[in-house]
């Protein structure tokens, strides 16, 4: 199985795709160059590499640059969708959704239900997130809580390039709106990839690790998070399973309670912020349906409740780490 980066991955997943379905476009800032750029098209692939080769393909009706309007091209890609293509539209940074959240909130994820069930509205609005780059409060954030909340969107948050490539084929040929997030700092990440088309079902989690002692339920890039600190604590002679949902809506909920009634510890790591958050909702779902299976208080790992800094030092603090999941881990394993 040959070896892929994240991004690769995902320029797997839009390539055969749009190859394969001629109803799938593209549109967003900057996937070719820029609107009305002079510079060499193509040059780069978006502005994360992730399109690169995809204008070369398909051609500027299939791969469109937009004017930087959130609101309008957003708004344009949930009424072609009602039309019967297959629109992928790309925000650029998951924060810039607030200019664009009506046509997401109250209008893509709000099709079907308003027509009774007879309109479709594939739709797939992929964003960056998260911390770690020096990209300041505006551009870093981990919103995937708001989308989770709303009903009508799928939430798809890939951990590893197989995952990234699998969930995104799947979100493409989905007949519902999906938000796909994706780690800023995952885009160098290597795994094994298929060349062939697959697809990950949504609202499968997938065990990453099995233990005894504990479970870490880890969000996105948190996965990788978690194993880091399930290597060291097994130094330590502490068994962690690790789960990663994939999918927060919909949410495997049989898989998360079935491994916290086998283990009865429980860890919950995520970047999103504390209050209201997919750990805080997790958590209150493993408290009501697994209380007599609890051995220890449920622990959640996050990120403050403060926007994301832009000093270095502070944005490295305000990332969940391994250290801090470890401090969690022991202090319910040792009660």
């Amino acid at each position: 199985m040959a070896k892929k980066s994240f991004r690769q991955a995902l320029n797997d997943a839009l390539h055969s795709e749009m190859a394969r379905d001629p109803r799938v476009i593209m549109m967003g800032e900057d996937l070719t160059g820029g609107a009305g750029a002079n510079g060499v098209k193509d040059a780069w692939g978006g502005p994360f590499g992730v399109t690169r080769g995809l204008l070369g393909a398909f051609g500027p009706d299939r791969v469109r640059d937009t004017p930087i309007s959130e609101a309008a091209f957003i708004g344009a890609a949930a009424g072609a969708a009602l039309t019967g293509l297959r629109p992928i539209a790309e925000i650029m940074f998951v924060d810039f959704a607030g200019v664009c959240l009506d046509q997401i909130m109250n209008q893509a994820a709000k099709f079907r239900y308003m027509f009774g069930g007879r309109a479709k509205t594939p739709l797939v609005i992929r964003a960056t997130y998260g911390a770690g780059s020096r990209s300041g409060s505006q551009h870093t954030q981990a919103l995937h809580a708001i989308f989770t909340h709303i009903p009508g969107l799928k939430v798809v948050i890939p951990s590893n390039p197989y995952d990234a490539k699998g969930l995104l084929l799947q979100a493409i040929r989905d007949d519902d709106p999906v938000i796909f997030l994706e780690h800023k700092m995952l885009y160098d990440t290597v795994g094994e990839v298929p060349d062939a088309s697959y697809t990950i079902p949504f609202g499968e989690a997938r065990v990453v690790r099995d233990g005894k002692d504990v479970v870490i339920i880890a969000v996105g890039r948190m996965v990788s998070v978690a194993e880091d600190a399930a290597r060291s604590l097994a130094a330590e002679g502490i068994s962690a399973s690790i789960v990663d949902p994939r999918t927060t809506s919909p949410l495997d909920e049989d898989t998360l309670v079935e491994v916290t009634e086998k283990i009865g510890r429980v860890v919950i790591v995520d970047e999103g912020n504390p209050r209201c958050g997919v750990a805080a909702d997790i958590s209150a779902l493993l408290a009501d349906q697994c209380f007599d299976a609890l051995k220890a208080p449920i622990k959640l790992v996050t990120a403050p409740h403060t926007p994301v800094p832009y000093a270095p030092n502070l944005e490295d603090a305000y990332v969940p780490t391994p250290d801090a999941v470890i401090k969690a881990v022991k202090s319910i394993v040792k009660r």
